[in-house]
């Protein structure tokens, strides 16, 4: 049973789906990449600002507005939790741009600002997806 105050849980279980994430904005926020690597999931997590990473998540500087793209290629998912509207479309053609998957979610009200689709998780958080992979299903 889920906590529906914490959306962490079911956000794992699903990332934890793949192999490999790249978190985008990871801020001060690591949770998710930390249980992903716990998992056994290959994560390395990005910031426009150093920040501390968890035991075995990788941490590179990295705007996505400037991205350098090596930090993604050959990822299953760029993942961002509670993306800013102005930065779906940038972290779009990251993926794009390696064939990654994108997958991400907004905070409050937010619109995703791209096309999607909307996976409702246990506990209430909606996963969009932006660029799938039926390989990823």
């Amino acid at each position: 049973m889920y906590d529906v105050t914490d959306t962490t849980d079911p956000l794992v279980d699903r990332l934890a789906s793949v192999d490999s994430v790249v978190e985008v904005g990871v801020g001060n926020h690591p949770d998710v990449a930390g249980r992903l690597a716990e998992r056994g999931v290959d994560v390395t997590a990005t910031d426009i600002y150093e920040r501390e990473a968890p035991d075995g998540v990788a941490f590179v500087v990295d705007d996505v507005l400037d991205p350098d793209h090596s930090v993604y290629a050959g990822r299953d998912v760029v993942f961002a939790r509670n993306l800013p509207p102005e930065l779906h479309r940038p972290t779009l053609a990251v993926a794009e741009a390696v064939g990654a998957a994108f997958w991400f979610t907004t905070l409050g009200g937010d619109q995703p600002t791209v096309a999607v689709e909307r996976e409702q998780l246990p506990g209430g958080e909606t996963l969009y997806r932006a660029r799938d992979s039926k390989a990823l299903e």
